[in-house]
């Protein structure tokens, strides 16, 4: 394979999912690091060379460049068993995948970056409206993930795959954007599962 250099915001989650996905798959990874806040990702260079959306994560596979962090995840993973071998598995993987994308990143990632990183008090007046909506939408993915949980230790099958990978990565930190990750036991329970898997890495 090709050499493999991430290009992130350690803060990210999404960022987070495909250092995690090579440390469980155990692939070597370099990081080349930008602070969005700062406006690193908007630069000439970086839009020039990197990812004309102004956007990380991205993945280089040596000369080649793949945005978007559950493409760079799939590719990562391809051929382990992060990936069912199963063809309605692998599609109920991709199903809870975009779950993560549409239902659960856009809110409590939101509001962790809202929160945690840039303060409720700079918020625009645009962001404070929604921040109720998103507080909302983030209780419901969460009530979701819990009850699906109850139920079974992972997503998809009896082990791990990467809707837990992408999933985790939020999940996880989810408290910093004032979800209680308390009133979800089974999620709590699966995030253990996670830390516990064997080549875990923490997130910056």
């Amino acid at each position: 394979m090709a050499d493999l250099t991430l290009h992130e915001d350690p803060r990210s989650g999404n960022c987070y999912k495909i250092k995690l996905t090579a440390a469980l798959v155990g692939l070597p990874l370099e990081t080349r690091q930008y602070d969005i806040l700062a406006g690193e990702t908007r630069t000439p260079e970086f839009l020039g060379s990197v990812n004309p959306n102004g956007r990380i994560p991205v993945l280089q596979i040596g000369a080649r460049f793949l945005p978007e962090s559950n493409a760079a995840c799939w590719y990562l993973a391809e051929g382990s068993p992060l990936i069912p071998g199963n063809r309605f598995d692998q599609a109920d993987m991709l199903r809870w995948m975009f779950f993560e994308q549409y239902s659960h990143e856009p809110n409590i990632a939101t509001m962790r970056f809202w929160l945690h990183f840039v303060g409720e008090a700079k918020l625009s007046p645009q962001q404070k409206a929604q921040m109720m909506a998103k507080r909302i939408a983030g209780c419901e993915a969460l009530k979701l993930m819990d009850g699906h949980l109850a139920q079974s230790g992972w997503f998809v099958g009896d082990g791990p795959t990467l809707a837990d990978i992408a999933l985790f990565a939020y999940t996880h930190v989810a408290e910093d954007g004032g979800f209680a990750l308390s009133d979800y036991p089974a999620v709590e329970r699966w995030i253990e599962r996670v830390k516990a898997l064997p080549g875990f890495v923490a997130m910056a």
